[in-house]
């Protein structure tokens, strides 16, 4: 075993994991990544958007800013269809739109040409992003998923009130 995740199964607040964890002696490793597009994937099938829960320690932070960067900018590199909204960039990838709004504002992708807001990924963002898809790390291979989310009926999301 090198790490776990529990998986929201109902959340008020959209969180698609309540608790993730990479053992110490596998971190760095490219474990936590594998377990948090593992948890992505799920929400994928789910076709809901997730965010952990909050608060994030800081190792968990970055490791989900680099999730979320990579995953985004993936998205744009490989968009073919035109225009594209953030609306659109959180339904395929199943992160909040929150957490879109805040991670292209973070890598600063955020522009403001000719009265409109638009996404322009520079030089630094573009050499960071083939660093990290040059990592050797697990990845999850989508179409080898076979997970069907739980259906819940009005008594079992009750709490013995």
């Amino acid at each position: 075993m090198v790490g776990y995740f529990s998986k929201e199964k109902e959340s008020a607040e959209n969180y698609n994991v309540a608790c993730i964890l990479t053992l110490p002696q596998h971190q760095r490793h490219g474990y936590g990544q594998f377990l948090i597009e593992f948890s992505y994937e799920l929400s994928k099938k789910e076709q809901k958007l997730g965010s952990p829960e909050k608060p994030l320690s800081d190792l968990g932070l970055l490791s989900y800013r680099t999730y979320w960067a990579e995953t985004i900018i993936d998205l744009l590199l490989n968009w073919q269809d035109g225009e594209i909204s953030i609306d659109e960039i959180a339904q395929r990838s199943s992160i909040t739109h929150a957490d879109v709004m805040n991670t292209c504002t973070t890598l600063q992708l955020f522009k403001h040409i000719k009265g409109q807001h638009i996404l322009c990924l520079n030089n630094a963002v573009l050499e960071k992003h083939a660093k990290s898809k040059a990592k050797n790390r697990p990845r999850i291979r989508p179409e080898c998923l076979r997970w069907k989310p739980p259906v819940f009926t009005r008594d079992q999301l009750r709490f013995g009130w």
